[in-house]
């Protein structure tokens, strides 16, 4: 077989964005232009496969559904889900730093305290405990009515017994009372705001 020299070939350069591309489809010759091709290309239905890299924040579509992702550290301000939201790692389910606060209580120990934050420590002043049951109000912001507040002792020696016997708009009561333990003491209660609804 002989070899045959090809010579003269234009110089392939980039299509500029004016530029029109001729396809011919069953004998009818078509336009496609350079911007439709790579600069505004409109894709219906398209299978991707694994797409590597890009950028999807221009897209104004809010109906997109991911298919068991990998997300891994995401940010938001709410995230709404008809099913369970589960934790397979230790770290659990919980408030991230910057939600918790602390607070110490000041006089007396029905004497009430603020903290507007949706976790966080109580710490009693110092005085001996008592089998009397004692309440005290928690200015707290981040509370509505319908909210369901958790309790439990942080620290102290004697053992309480805490209950929550009010909850509204803006605050809530923490009544408490020692098992028989009369040291006088600073003991430290903790508390977490869990959002809930009526209906």
């Amino acid at each position: 077989m002989a070899t045959i020299a090809i010579s003269s070939l234009p110089v392939a350069t980039a299509a500029a964005v004016g530029d029109v591309l001729p396809i011919v489809q069953g004998g009818t010759t078509k336009q496609v232009t350079n911007a439709l091709l790579f600069t505004n290309a409109t894709l219906v239905t398209p299978a991707l496969g694994i797409v590597a890299s890009g950028n999807i924040s221009a897209c104004t579509s809010t109906s997109m559904v991911m298919v068991t992702p990998v997300i891994g550290a995401a940010t938001g301000t709410s995230l709404t889900t008809t099913g369970v939201i589960a934790s397979t790692g230790t770290a659990g389910v919980g408030y991230a730093a910057g939600a918790g606060g602390a607070v110490t209580q000041a006089t007396s120990r029905t004497t009430g305290v603020t903290l507007n934050k949706t976790a966080g420590a109580i710490t009693l002043v110092s005085a001996a405990g008592s089998a009397t049951a004692a309440t005290f109000t928690v200015t707290n912001s981040t509370v509505v009515a319908t909210d369901v507040i958790i309790l439990n002792q942080r620290s102290g020696t004697d053992l309480y017994d805490l209950m929550v016997t009010a909850v509204a708009a803006g605050s809530f009561n923490l009544t408490f009372r020692t098992t028989g333990g009369t040291t006088t003491e600073t003991p430290v209660f903790n508390f977490a705001v869990i959002k809930a609804v009526a209906a």
